[in-house]
This record gives structure tokens, C-alpha cells and sequence, in this order.
């Protein structure tokens, strides 16, 4: 049984296009390499089929697992998003109790999460600490550095 992932339209578009550039343009370029490594001989002793064929199970199994995120995926309707606490689609503002760094997070899916974007995954140990949380209160978050205490200064719809 799969589960169910949420997503921002962003991120479904971004799934869906990826599935579609595999299927495409991916198939037809292991394609081209399987035929050019077919028409160089012997195929028991081929090395360029034996990896083309590699490759070709790698991007079917991509594809697979591309279709099932797909199949459970729902589209978060952000007009739905509660800011009275942090949720999935929040863009959460921080304080470091130990050192007062200020920090903001958006608060994601596991796939759509990008650190470079300040995407944080509801799964990681900061989303998941900060989930419910509401403006004023502190999150003691277990990390692999000990306890962090981060205490919730804003809420709102992120992204």
C-alpha cells in the first residue's frame, strides 16, 4: 500500500514533467544507445548494450516510481492552509533559543524539499518538531547534536 504525499501545484507540475521528459525523451534516447551498441556486433560481448540495457532498467524503475508518487499525490489547496499554527505549506519564522539565530523555513513534502530554497520536509526532525506548533511556543527539536529549542515567532502561507 502506497501513501499518500502532498504537494504544491509547483511541485506535482514539476513530478508530472519530469515523468514526461523520462518517458519521452529519455526512452528514446536509451533507445538510439541500445540500437548504436546493437549494430557494433556481438552482443554476448558487447559492453556498451550490456550498459544501455542497465540504463534502460534504471529509467524504467525511475519512471515506476515517478508514476506511484504520482498516483498518491494530492494538491494542497493553500486557500485551505490554517496560519494559526505550523502546518504543510507554511512559511515559519525561527529563533535559536541557545544562540537567538533567526531562521525561516517553508515547510514541504519530502520531494519538493530544498535546503538552498528554505524548503524544509515535514519529515525532517525540524519540520517535524515544528508541525502544530503555534506563534510563542518552543519546539525542543532532538538532533544529533543534542536538543535544540526553537521558539516559533511567525506563521504564514508560504512559498
Amino acid at each position: 500500500m502506497s501513501k499518500v504525499t502532498y504537494y504544491t501545484q509547483e511541485g506535482y507540475n514539476k513530478l508530472r514533467n519530469r515523468l514526461q521528459e523520462l518517458k519521452t525523451k529519455g526512452r528514446a534516447d536509451i533507445s538510439a544507445q541500445i540500437a548504436e551498441a546493437r549494430d557494433k556486433g556481438d552482443l554476448s560481448e558487447n559492453a556498451e548494450y550490456d550498459a544501455a540495457k542497465d540504463a534502460q532498467g534504471l529509467l524504467e524503475m525511475e519512471i515506476a516510481k515517478l508514476e506511484e508518487l504520482l498516483a498518491n499525490a494530492r494538491i494542497i489547496d493553500e486557500s485551505k492552509v490554517d496560519t494559526s499554527k505550523v502546518s504543510i505549506l507554511t512559511t515559519v519564522k525561527i529563533k535559536n533559543k541557545a544562540n537567538n539565530a533567526l531562521m525561516e523555513y517553508t515547510l514541504v513534502s519530502e520531494e519538493e524539499a530544498d535546503l538552498k530554497l528554505k524548503k524544509i520536509s515535514v519529515k525532517s526532525p525540524i519540520g517535524a518538531g515544528l508541525l502544530g506548533k503555534k506563534v510563542g511556543e518552543i519546539a525542543e527539536i532532538k538532533t544529533p547534536n543534542g536538543i535544540v529549542k526553537l521558539e516559533v515567532l511567525e506563521i504564514k502561507l508560504g512559498i
